[in-house]
């Protein structure tokens, strides 16, 4: 789906679909929408209740595909409805878990989605294998007739945001499940810059993936890094010169060894040995402009005083 500019003074909210989903935009319409209420829209799925939670244009200035129209705004008959087909979208879990189970599929069924209108089903499933699905999909368009019927195989990182629970970390809730809208590229580069250590246990998530804070401090580490000497460098600090030992991008500092002795220093206290040693080299060199030297140092080219 291609991002598309919106025409200066159109009306635009954003909907969530879920406490901590993606944001879509719609046009409200005649409607005079606050953010907090409830409204029917349209989508590829089918007929959705969702919240609005903003108001305008998103940050950078551009939404995904045609800006689709509200439909209302939502009743407490809609609400009501909503809650109906939660309990339905349990009990299809409980079924199509149980089919998968007698075809010995390998999967995992995770959630169940049932659009406003009840014309649309989705069984959101995960696997590592390549499994054959046309006998399930088979068996649940006939339990579920007159409706479409959708298996939608999600990632991993899905699987422990619908699921929830306990962060790797410790933390009572997964960041996924507690503000994470949309999932980032991890690397491992991204942990080895920041100098964690690299053992799976350390840096993975309960997903099984790279756990998703790794990208949180990791630009402000590589800026950081950016202004500081390497490690092995050599450079002059107030204590004399020394060999940074440990950089420190959060403090803007480094670790330096100095004779016998470590210091942190900060980074306006660094100079490194070479830059330093060839500012002294070239204020060192003679003027060629002899009696015209303007630039605060004297000599002539052939390195000797003026008499």
């Amino acid at each position: 789906m291609t991002a598309e500019m919106i025409p200066d003074g159109e009306r635009v909210v954003g909907v969530r679909f879920h406490p901590v989903g993606k944001i879509y935009h719609f046009d409200p319409g005649p409607y005079d929408l606050q953010v907090g209420d409830w409204v029917i829209v349209e989508t590829p799925r089918g007929k959705q209740l969702g919240r609005v939670v903003s108001l305008g244009m998103p940050r950078s200035g551009r939404i995904e595909g045609p800006l689709r129209p509200v439909e209302r705004p939502a009743t407490n008959r809609d609400l009501a409805i909503r809650k109906y087909w939660e309990r339905k979208e349990i009990e299809a879990l409980v079924v199509a878990r149980d089919h998968a189970r007698q075809l010995g599929l390998a999967i995992k069924i995770v959630k169940v989605e049932i659009s406003f209108d009840g014309k649309h089903i989705s069984f959101l499933y995960h696997t590592e294998e390549k499994v054959d699905l046309e006998p399930l999909r088979e068996r649940l368009a006939a339990i579920y007739r007159g409706r479409q019927v959708e298996l939608r195989l999600i990632g991993p990182r899905d699987v422990a945001k619908i699921i929830g629970g306990m962060g790797a970390c410790g933390l009572e809730t997964r960041c996924c499940a507690l503000f994470l809208t949309e999932f980032s590229p991890i690397s491992i580069k991204m942990a080895k810059e920041q100098g964690l250590s690299l053992n799976p246990e350390d840096i993975t998530g309960m997903c099984g993936r790279l756990r998703c804070c790794l990208i949180y401090e990791y630009e402000q580490y590589v800026r950081a890094k950016q202004e500081l000497p390497k490690k092995g460098k050599a450079v002059m600090t107030p204590y004399g010169e020394g060999v940074v030992v440990e950089v420190l991008p959060l403090k803007e500092a480094a670790l330096v060894r100095v004779g016998d002795q470590i210091h942190e220093v900060p980074k306006e206290q660094l100079q490194p040995l070479e830059e330093l040693k060839a500012l002294q080299q070239k204020a060192e060199q003679p003027c060629n402009n002899g009696e015209n030297c303007t630039c605060g140092r004297r000599g002539g080219g052939n390195g000797e005083n003026p008499g």
